[in-house]
């Protein structure tokens, strides 16, 4: 499954390109070799795509830190997408249709640049997607908007599943760091490297770096600023919901090393697979397969290397870069989960599924909540449930930012805008209405990146253009100066956790005074007490 290299020399590739009547970029000098993109049809800008950061992660280098891309001679064809890196399609809003592989660590670039000396602002995209799915040339992570916007846009692949989280003591034993498991965050750092090393050749400014990420890519941007090996890799950093201060409960709980080497024990044991060597010889299609029966779900770990601490404590001493953060979540990150549950939840049996799960602090939760009624009782739950997935850690990676980040500019936004949704749309089998997905989990993704088209059989109306328009710039001045603020758009105030305001994203954007700060403080309390 190793995608084939495509090499070629520089007038043989333009011809190709040229019989194909896609227009020609300047081909482009990197460390590794030369790439020959493409160019929009206006020729204003230059698209690379499927360009290797690091050598293919196979065979016996399946499960060890990403090598340097190896070079090659001539021209590179950078016209297509690389592969997609190997995992199971389990979430619905994922959409790409590129050949699965191992050999999968590539990038793409959208540049604005005229030349080399340009020196325009990069920001680099984290896909999301659990750790589990997910890739960088998704329809809706297209860059052309931002770079319309005068940013060079990349976006990355890295390891994900079993093949990228996967720790074991043996693995642990041959690693000269002493660590495993947390191969992906090493290839997002690799492909931070890269830009470093060769984005000023695509006119893109390697000392004003912007890293961003949503879900999985949100946390592991809070992971990458907490990171000894990522320092000085970025300036800037956004979070679209999620970050790493929940602890360790949950699907994307940080574990430590000792824990996640039982699993993979565990998990190597129950396929008949003792030792590397076994396991390494296993196809990705039949690790993947197996790791899905097994143990369908790997993530980061507190390896003491990548990680060497919790995330929390190492922002709890002031530890972390020291960089602006733009920051927020959706308002209804998992409304729908509870909307549309046949078994709807009772003033009553809100208070006892709370009380079972918050022991001593369930009366500060019920009071925060607030569930006067049956009906209220719905939008609690609602509530509860979108803040303890995704709003409470980001809110605490916000104030720790804001507390401990040595008084760098600190946003925050809530995006709230009640997504269209096709005709005939479902969520867990069941119709559903706009109200009922609301302001969705990984909904503000195409409005970021400015590919509302993305998203087949939804009737956009102007409002979601122009919120979509604002959204862009915000985030690509935020990457030009750590100010998102500029002209023709709403003031978006700094955050000041003494007096907090946040940006409200929706068809009216507006900033308001923090009104939820009650529920984050009671969900902190429990987070707390949990450490």
């Amino acid at each position: 499954m190793i995608a084939a290299v495509k090499t070629y020399l520089l007038g043989a590739a333009i011809a190709a390109l040229l019989a194909g009547n896609v227009a020609t970029a300047q081909p482009v000098k990197t460390a590794a070799g030369t790439v020959a993109g493409t160019t929009t049809g206006d020729g204003k800008i230059r698209i690379f795509k499927g360009i290797p950061y690091a050598a293919p992660p196979v065979g016996e280098n399946r499960w060890k830190e990403p090598k340097p891309a190896p070079s090659w001679q001539g021209t590179r064809d950078a016209t297509e997408f690389g592969a997609q890196c190997v995992q199971v399609h389990i979430f619905g809003d994922i959409n790409f249709s590129r050949l699965a592989s191992e050999d999968c660590l590539n990038l793409n670039i959208w540049t604005p640049a005229a030349a080399a000396t340009d020196r325009l602002p990069v920001m680099v995209w984290i896909h999301g997607g659990g750790f589990q799915a997910g890739a960088g040339p998704e329809p809706r992570h297209d860059g052309e908007a931002f770079a319309r916007k005068g940013i060079v846009l990349v976006t990355i692949n890295y390891r994900l599943g079993v093949f990228g989280f996967f720790s074991h003591p043996e693995l642990t034993r041959e690693s000269a760091r002493n660590a495993s498991g947390n191969y992906g965050l090493l290839d997002q750092i690799a492909a931070l490297d890269w830009v470093k090393a060769n984005i000023a050749a695509f006119g893109g400014d390697p000392s004003n770096v912007t890293i961003f990420g949503e879900s999985a890519g949100s946390f592991s941007v809070s992971a990458l600023m907490a990171s000894p090996l990522a320092a000085g890799l970025f300036q800037k950093a956004i979070g679209e919901s999620g970050a790493y201060f929940a602890g360790g409960t949950g699907t994307l709980g940080l574990q430590s090393l000792k824990a996640t080497e039982e699993k993979g024990t565990k998990f190597a044991s129950s396929i008949g697979d003792s030792s590397l060597a076994d396991l390494r010889a296993k196809s990705s299609d039949d690790l993947l397969a197996a790791a899905m029966k097994v143990q369908p779900w790997f993530s980061p770990n507190i390896d003491g290397y990548v990680l060497r601490e919790d995330v929390y404590t190492t922002f709890a001493a002031g530890r972390q870069a020291h960089v602006p953060l733009l920051a927020g979540w959706n308002a209804d990150e998992s409304r729908a989960n509870v909307v549309l549950n046949p078994q709807k939840p009772t003033a009553q049996s809100f208070a006892d599924d709370v009380r079972k799960r918050f022991g001593a602090q369930a009366d500060a939760i019920l009071k925060a909540y607030q569930p006067a009624s049956d009906a209220d009782a719905i939008e609690s739950a609602a509530e509860l449930a979108s803040d303890t997935f995704i709003g409470h850690s980001t809110w605490k990676w916000i104030e720790m930012q804001a507390a401990t980040g040595g008084g760098v500019p600190v946003y925050r936004y809530s995006f709230d805008r009640k997504i269209p949704v096709p005709p005939n749309h479902t969520v867990m089998g069941r119709p559903a209405s706009s109200t009922d997905v609301g302001a969705r989990h990984a909904g503000e993704i195409q409005y970021v990146f400015g590919t509302l088209v993305s998203v087949p059989d939804v009737v956009w109306e102007a409002t979601d253009k122009a919120l979509s328009d604002a959204m862009t710039s915000y985030w690509a001045n935020f990457a030009k100066k750590g100010d998102p603020n500029g002209a023709g758009l709403p003031v978006w105030p700094k955050y000041d956790p003494k007096a907090p305001r946040v940006l409200h994203l929706d068809v009216t954007i507006k900033g308001a005074p923090d009104t939820t700060r009650a529920r984050y403080e009671a969900l902190d309390a429990f987070v707390s007490a949990q450490r």
